[in-house]
Order: structure tokens, then C-alpha cells, then sequence
């Protein structure tokens, strides 16, 4: 996704610090370094810092297109889906699109919070799931959209290393719903 008004030049250079970015993190995880990021993208390091001035804004960046595609995903099925079911759905798609980068998890609420278009698509979804399944009766009024980040940053990091997550990640997903089932 580029950013509106940014000069040619800069743009090519934000896009090369995104693919790089995406090729290093599904090699290396999360963590890689951001000079390593700067310098298979070919730019100097204040360029990147100038663009992500921290690591989470560049993941931010980088997941951007996943988040968004799994807001929209989730709206598009709306109507399939009772309540609770769809808020499970989101859940699962949301923590198996966090376990792409090893160690993204470990970060996921810091990086929701930068305001990319897929973050805020994320949020908004994840709040508007959660308020339709409180207003059905199916998840305690207590919960709130924060504890389920937490909880599906666990179950992202739980999976990060199995070859077939879907499956685990379902069951986890499962074992959450219940225990936020009104009872």
C-alpha cells in the first residue's frame, strides 16, 4: 500500500523496504534486523527509520494487506455466519495471518495500534464482531477486544513452528470461545 504524496523516488524506496521487509521476516521471523531489512532493500538506514521509525510500524506495514484482507473477508460472510461462529472465524483467520512472520504474535497489540489501513480495519472488525456476539448472549459482557488480541497472540505464537497450524489453531480458537461463553 503506498502512502499518498510522497515523492516518486521515495515511494520506489518504501516499496523496496516493504518487500525486503516481507522477505526477510517470512525467512527470519519478526525480529530480523532493520539494517538487514535497509540493506537487502539497498537504501541507508535513515531512509527506513525516516519511513518506520520502529519495528512495529514496518510489521504494521508488511501485514497490512493480510489484515485487510481478513476484515474484509470477515464482512463479506456477515450474513453465513451466527454471531459467535463468525467471531471464531475472524479469530482463526486473524491468528494465522499473525503466525506468517515467526514472532509477530509477540508484538501483535503494539502493532494493531499503528493506524495502517489494515490495522484499523483489524480493530474495527474485531470491536464489531465482539459487540454482535455480546448482544446475541453468546460471549460475557466482560470481554473486551484486547483480550482477545492477547489470547490470539498466544495462540499464534503456540503454532508458529507446526508445518499444518490450521487445524491446531481451530482447536485453540475453540478452547478461547468457551471460555468466553456466557455461561
Amino acid at each position: 500500500m503506498s502512502e499518498v504524496g510522497l515523492r516518486a523516488d521515495a515511494e520506489r524506496n518504501r516499496q523496496r523496504i516493504l518487500v525486503a521487509a516481507e522477505e526477510l521476516f517470512l525467512e527470519r521471523g519478526a525480529t530480523v534486523s532493520l539494517d538487514e531489512v535497509a540493506k537487502r532493500a539497498k537504501v541507508g538506514a535513515g531512509t527506513l527509520y525516516r519511513r518506520f521509525p520502529t519495528r512495529e510500524a514496518l510489521l504494521a506495514a508488511a501485514s497490512d494487506e493480510r489484515f485487510t484482507s481478513v476484515a474484509e473477508a470477515s464482512r463479506a460472510r456477515d450474513a453465513d455466519y451466527k454471531p459467535g461462529e463468525a467471531l471464531c472465524q475472524f479469530l482463526e483467520e486473524l491468528a494465522l495471518n499473525t503466525s506468517v512472520y515467526q514472532s509477530l504474535a509477540a508484538s501483535l497489540g503494539t502493532v494493531i495500534q499503528h493506524g495502517t489501513p489494515g490495522c484499523n480495519a483489524i480493530t474495527e472488525e474485531g470491536h464489531r464482531l465482539l459487540q454482535r456476539a455480546k448482544e446475541a448472549g453468546v460471549v460475557r459482557k466482560d470481554i473486551r477486544f484486547d483480550d482477545i488480541v492477547c489470547v490470539v497472540s498466544a495462540i499464534a505464537i503456540a503454532v508458529e513452528k507446526d508445518s499444518e497450524p490450521a487445524p491446531r489453531v481451530a482447536h485453540l480458537v475453540d478452547v478461547l470461545f468457551n471460555g468466553m461463553r456466557v455461561l
